[in-house]
């Protein structure tokens, strides 16, 4: 009998991959062990492949359905505070024509700085209600994902405009103009809280 059918029979093995199967196929190491998987356990189905290591810390069953997209499922596990921004938030909401490079992520002023071997992820110390406001939860590959609303982000990328380039800020607000509900006063509601409204309110004016 191999090794791979005897880790496939044994009970701690079984139990693992139900507890896996029961997360949606994917587990991070603290919450395997909160679950009881001892981390032998989680090495024995990872050197029999039965397992992949997404990232430190981050497993998914190798059986599992293809995901769609993987980085950032990762992030949203790994980072369970952080919020999608700027230009990875625009991407998001289909109003840039740029593919983001690296994962824009939003954290709270003074957490912890994501320490992720891969995927790229560039954080940006957000405080109070720039924080708190817009976040809505999005869907991905079963994950929830945090992500800011569509007036948030564009408020946000004023704020960063010189980071960002106004290019690419303009073209995200003609964009958001061109989609269904469009939302203005929430648009300027974001605004003051970024401390942009004065900013945002001439262009807002000339494109509506």
């Amino acid at each position: 009998m191999s090794s791979k059918r005897r880790i496939a029979e044994s009970p701690n093995i079984t139990a693992a991959i139900n507890h896996f199967h029961k997360a949606g196929g994917m587990l991070r190491t603290r919450d395997a062990l909160k679950a009881g998987i001892h981390p032998r356990v989680l090495y024995q189905l990872r050197d029999s492949g039965r397992i992949d290591q997404l990232s430190r810390g981050l497993y998914r069953l190798t059986d599992a359905r293809q995901l769609g997209h993987p980085d950032l499922v990762t992030v949203a596990l790994k980072i369970p505070e952080g919020v999608l921004c700027l230009i990875s938030a625009l991407a998001w909401h289909e109003l840039t024509t740029e593919i983001p490079h690296e994962i824009n992520i939003a954290i709270p002023r003074g957490a912890e700085p994501p320490r992720l071997g891969y995927p790229p992820v560039r954080h940006f110390w957000f405080s109070g209600q720039a924080y708190s406001t817009g976040i809505q939860k999005q869907q991905v590959d079963g994950i929830s994902l945090r992500v800011y609303s569509r007036e948030k982000t564009i408020a946000d990328c004023f704020k960063y405009r010189h980071r960002m380039g106004m290019e690419t800020v303009l073209e995200a607000l003609k964009a958001y103009l061109q989609q269904d509900s469009v939302d203005s006063e929430a648009l300027l509601h974001y605004a003051k809280i970024c401390r942009v409204r004065r900013v945002i309110q001439p262009y807002l004016e000339a494109l509506l």
